[in-house]
């Protein structure tokens, strides 16, 4: 790589390694996780960055969806070890905006992978559906019906119906 080309791609991870980081705490529900997800597909812009720079956001993004979806296939069907009891329920945290992210990434690790990258990459990124379709490789018509079902999904979901009546209760007493 020459150092033009070097240059261009140390500003283009400078200026955008926080909202890569953001979509992949997202599309992960782990900042650990997603922190591994953005420098794996660093690497692969760097290293096929002849083709990447001509708009390297999603190509980066796009090699995030296809590193999480092979992570995925990789350990499915395997345990997966966590800090927190199944059988105990959690205590909301007082730090309300915390507690709302928290809550907000629980439903959309409740989706299947292709609805949250969908939702994700339409709501959080502010891609436009024809943007999203392109992006993902998919038909428009497959992205207006996954983002139909899952925002469905996301509207009956118990723990976004408290963040809803909270916020209801609130309005309401004020």
């Amino acid at each position: 790589m020459n150092a033009e080309a070097e240059r261009e791609y140390h500003d283009f991870v400078a200026g955008s390694q926080r909202r890569l980081a953001q979509f992949a705490t997202l599309m992960t529900s782990d900042r650990h996780t997603a922190e591994d997800l953005v420098q794996a597909a660093l690497v692969k812009a760097y290293l096929h960055w002849r083709t990447a720079r001509n708009s390297p956001l999603p190509y980066v993004r796009r090699c995030m969806l296809n590193q999480r979806t092979d992570w995925w296939r990789r350990l499915r069907g395997r345990e997966h070890v966590t800090c927190e009891l199944p059988d105990i329920i959690s205590v909301a945290d007082h730090a309300d905006a915390h507690a709302k992210q928290a809550t907000v990434r629980q439903a959309l690790r409740d989706l299947t992978q292709r609805e949250r990258a969908v939702v994700v990459l339409r709501y959080f990124e502010d891609l436009t559906e024809a943007q999203v379709a392109a992006e993902l490789g998919i038909a428009l018509g497959t992205v207006k019906s996954t983002l139909f079902r899952a925002l469905g999904k996301l509207r009956v979901a118990p723990e976004l119906l408290l963040i809803r009546g909270t916020t209801a209760e609130m309005e309401n007493a004020g």
